[in-house]
């Protein structure tokens, strides 16, 4: 039976004598009667009577956890702490809520009455139990005509035996909020997770972490930009000018897509996003050093350039498909599959493969045609990264070897 602590002074104002408090454990645990129900007083021993007078909610202890006992009486506080219980046996368990919701008041007419209330829905046994228990406690008089849910030992909610509910439907109202109804309905359907943390260890994380690592990831990027039109310049001399060219179109048009995802779908470079597009620099240069390579093999055969360009364009991107093909392929896979920033990585890797094609294809082997015929390149200045002296001597088998020079008189 609920029993609200009374704080209330004597109605003259005088001060009461002080009266020595009874040491609990000194006291009999034992109800004086048989207790003829779950709302008897019987149920409160004296000890039990002596540990309610002794006891604040302040410095009650936490909840072990365990369940309320279905044999005895217990004390309880409100889950603010400004009322404290002495409540019967457990009589309805709240396994057998099956479902607890919050919405507006209804009136017997199916009107809303603007206010919020929470409702229960019981399983048959909650069902049979709570209509034996309201049906008892309508009979009696306040407080006894209350009762609690308690969670972790704390009493969330105390409602006053207002009817009889044999339907399993009762609906608790009051001075509730929106927020407030939800809150208890969620409390009395999934109720307490027993879970318990214990701290390893705390790390203190800037709110500028993640900003500044897509900052260094932006600086390697750069960085191994830097570093392959270094090895362009060094490799292929002048010739390496239309790879850095091609990277910055390519660069350009990766741009313009991840802006447009990013104003049409939504979509935010992460640090995974920066990761595919610094890889994606080594797949975009590894086919210019596949086409140009071809070149040199061509001319190394004793062809002219514009030959050599024509005939290594057509065995270099069978490769470069080839290639682009297993890039995009493994992109797809992981877009499909992998979650969280993986699909980034995935997203921009396959981007820039679909790119790096499109590039060499209407870019780079153009700008090569026209190059071929340009005296430059065409006569093979040491400057041009096509020059055939450089470029080894030639088997003409038999043992012999045609020299460089016969070879690019071809």
């Amino acid at each position: 039976t609920p029993t609200p602590t009374d704080g209330s002074a004597p109605a003259d104002g005088s001060t009461p004598a002080a009266e020595a408090t009874p040491d609990p454990s000194a006291l009999s645990d034992e109800p004086t009667a048989e207790p003829t129900g779950p709302s008897d007083v019987s149920w409160v021993t004296p000890r039990l009577q002596a540990e309610f007078a002794a006891y604040d909610c302040a410095t009650a202890p936490e909840s072990d956890g365990q369940a309320a006992p279905a044999d005895r009486a217990i004390i309880a506080c409100s889950d603010d702490g400004a009322a404290k219980y002495v409540l019967g046996p457990v009589e309805v368990d709240g396994s057998t809520i099956s479902d607890a919701t919050s919405g507006l008041q209804q009136s017997s007419q199916g009107v809303s009455t603007g206010t919020w209330s929470v409702n229960l829905v019981f399983d048959g046994d909650g069902t049979k139990q709570f209509g034996d228990m309201s049906t008892r406690l309508i009979t009696l008089e306040s407080p006894r005509n209350q009762f609690a849910f308690v969670l972790d030992n704390e009493v969330i909610s105390a409602p006053v035996t207002q009817g009889v509910v044999t339907n399993g439907k009762p609906s608790i109202t009051g001075n509730f909020t929106q927020e407030s109804a939800k809150a208890l309905a969620d409390q009395l359907k999934f109720g307490a997770l027993p879970l318990s943390f214990t701290l390893q260890s705390s790390d203190v994380i800037s709110a500028t972490l993640g900003s500044s690592q897509l900052t260094s990831g932006l600086i390697a990027g750069l960085i191994g930009l830097v570093l392959v039109v270094l090895y362009s310049l060094v490799q292929y001399r002048l010739l390496g000018t239309v790879t850095i060219a091609s990277l910055v179109i390519a660069a350009v048009i990766t741009y313009l897509l991840i802006t447009l995802l990013s104003w049409r779908e939504g979509y935010r470079l992460s640090l995974a996003g920066v990761a595919g597009l610094i890889v994606a620099i080594g797949i975009t240069a590894d086919s210019f050093i596949v086409y140009f390579e071809r070149i040199k093999d061509e001319l190394r055969d004793g062809r002219g350039l514009v030959s050599s360009v024509e005939q290594g364009w057509k065995r270099a991107l069978r490769t470069i498909i080839a290639s682009d093909t297993v890039n995009f392929l493994a992109a797809a896979v992981l877009f499909i599959l992998a979650v969280g920033n993986v699909k980034g990585f995935a997203l921009t890797l396959g981007l820039t493969t679909i790119i790096d094609l499109i590039v060499v294809s209407l870019f780079t082997h153009p700008i090569l045609q026209l190059l071929a015929n340009r005296p430059f390149f065409a006569e093979g200045h040491r400057m041009s990264g096509l020059d055939p002296r450089a470029l080894g001597a030639v088997y003409r088998g038999r043992a012999t070897f045609r020299t460089p020079t016969a070879a690019a008189g071809r």
